[in-house]
Order: C-alpha cells, then structure tokens, then sequence
C-alpha cells in the first residue's frame, strides 16, 4: 500500500523543527517515495483539514531556519471543549485523516504532544513521535533537539553578564526557561561560569545563596553569577529571577539585578548539533514507518539514534538528580546550587 504520511508540530516552537520536517519529508520522499503532506497549525489542522503537499522542492531552505513553516497551536483534541462539547475531536481527526488519504501521523512535540500521540495510537492510528522541547525533559532520549541551541544561547547570554557585573561590582541574576526541569540552568549555569545555580528539582536556601555570595566578596571577588530556571518556588506574586534578586539584595546589602531571557532561548537558528540530531531522527522517523513500526517515540541513545514504545516514555518526566555528574562537578568546585 502506499504510503501517505501527515506530518504535524504542536505545543511551542522550538530551533530545529524545520530541520525535523525536512528530515522527515525529504527521505520519505526520496528513499521511500511515500507521499508527504504537511499539516498546519498542529492538531488544529486535522480537525479543519488545513494541509499541503510537500514536495522536495518546498522543503529547500529549511535546514537553517528557526520557527516552523507549518506552524503550531496548543489544540489538546482529547481536553473536553466547553464551547463545543458535543464535537468528538477525536474521532473526527481519525474520519479527517481517512478523508486526506493519510495513513500515519508524525507528530513532532514535546510531553503534551506525546501524550495525545500516544492516546491516538490506542485507537488505532499509525504515530510516530519526536522529541522537540528546549527543556530537555523527555524521558528516555539523552537529548531532545533544541536544547543545544537553548544553551548555546542562555550561556552566550552568561558570558555577557560577567562584564557588566565585574565592571559594576553586581550580583547578577538571569532567569532561564524550564517548569519543571532544570537543564538548561544547569547546562548554561555550568558552562557560563554561574557562582548559584538554582533548578527547580534541588531546594534551596536563602541562607546558603547568601553565604555563598557575601564568602566571594571575603575572598576578593567581586561580583557573583546568579542563574535561576524559570520554575523554582518563589512567594507567588514575583517571577523567579526578580524574587532572588530580591532576597539576595536584602540579605547580603549587595546590588543585585536580574535578568529575564525569556522567548530569545526558542527562537533563532538551531546549533548544527540540533540540525544534525533533527536531521537524524526525522530519517530515522521515516525509516520506522517503511518497515511498519508505530506506537514509537524516536530518542537519542548515547550517540545512537533509536526508538522507545508510547508506553515506556509517556506521562514520564526526565529530571535532574543530586547524582548527575554536572551537579557534581559543580559543588566540588564550590558553586552552590542552594
């Protein structure tokens, strides 16, 4: 049978998603000759069968550029709709797909995405999924592609701080992306030269942040290096970075600003590690497709590029332990995570 595969990204956007697609689509179209059509704004395109053909000539271009040329919403098809309660979303993306001639679906996203993937797989759907999100929180992939790029440009962002922060004797503060997980404080923290690095699966403690920061200046150093991920407790009324800057300032008297990097982490061209990991999993994607292998996730293991069933990997959070070696090597030089 012929294969004609959908191809769709949902949740937010991410560096590496064009790259993704193009992977996907150029090898589905030139070692498999399957059929590819691109699918607009997530899942929201299969309930209005908003899509277009791909075609190798249409995919020129998108190795290099950040976004994602089919566009994406955060449309949960399987949330109850309070506006349309009487439409069963579900059921009618899978008539849709049998009305566009698709007879797979790959859905490229982060948790969220997998986990309608998955719920859709249940009911009898070819999916594939892959792994974007610049948290890195996917369980079961050592790296989710976008994350490279995410750290490349918070720890650019680090490297400038410690100008302004030397040049004004600060503490500085920048608050980095990440919920729940703490990767990308950890990744930048460490490769930036951070003093303080604050995630959200490690507690922290006022007091240690301070003594840690007032011991620098005992020790002639005059500035400190603060990197916080978005997610940390704070009091509910301040964002993480200005509620540290905030205790910070009172407890050691010391002039402390913060920085909030926000969207600059998603946007932008991807890193040519994400480029190359988009690059092979989206072949990779294609490849479990020809041979007929659905319900799947496609990781990144060690330096092999493989996939995982929905039910290993959904509903599962991948989060930073006191054991990983970063953290480690992190408290042996003295730089204190709370």
């Amino acid at each position: 049978m012929a294969i004609r595969l959908g191809i769709l990204t949902a949740g937010g956007d991410c560096p590496g998603i064009n790259a993704t697609i193009r992977g996907v689509a150029k090898t589905a179209i030139n070692q498999f000759g399957m059929e590819v059509v691109g699918i607009r704004s997530g899942f929201q395109g299969l309930l209005t069968k908003d899509v277009e053909v791909l075609t190798d000539k249409s995919l020129t271009g998108l190795l290099n550029l950040g976004g994602t040329v089919l566009g994406t919403s955060r449309e949960k098809p399987f949330k109850k709709d309070l506006e349309n309660p009487d439409i069963d979303k579900p059921a009618l993306i899978i008539q849709n797909m049998k009305d566009l001639g698709l007879n797979c679906l790959v859905c490229i996203g982060g948790n969220g995405t997998l986990k309608t993937a998955a719920k859709f797989s249940l009911m009898g759907v070819n999916v594939i999924s892959l792994p974007k999100t610049i948290d890195n929180d996917i369980w079961g992939t050592d790296a989710c592609f976008g994350f490279d790029t995410a750290v490349s440009i918070a720890t650019e962002a680090i490297d400038r701080l410690h100008s302004t922060a030397s040049s004004h004797n600060r503490v500085m503060v920048i608050e980095v992306m990440g919920h729940k997980a703490g990767w990308i404080a950890l990744h930048s923290g460490m490769a930036g030269g951070g003093d303080v690095i604050l995630i959200p699966e490690l507690p922290f403690n006022v007091e240690n942040i301070s003594k840690t920061i007032l011991d620098r200046t005992k020790r002639g150093k005059s500035y400190s290096i603060v990197v916080v991920a978005e997610g940390i407790p704070t009091d509910g009324t301040l964002k993480a970075g200005e509620y540290i800057a905030k205790l910070i300032q009172e407890k050691t008297g010391l002039e402390t600003r913060e920085t909030v990097l926000g969207y600059i982490q998603r946007g932008g061209s991807p890193t040519s590690f994400d480029r190359n990991l988009a690059t092979r999993m989206g072949g990779y994607a294609t490849e479990l497709i020809a041979d007929g292998q659905f319900g799947r996730i496609v990781v990144l293991d060690g330096s092999k590029i493989t996939s995982l069933p929905f039910e290993e990997v959904s509903g599962k959070l991948k989060l930073v332990t006191e054991d990983n070696d970063l953290v480690i090597e992190g408290k042996r030089m003295g730089v204190c995570f709370g």
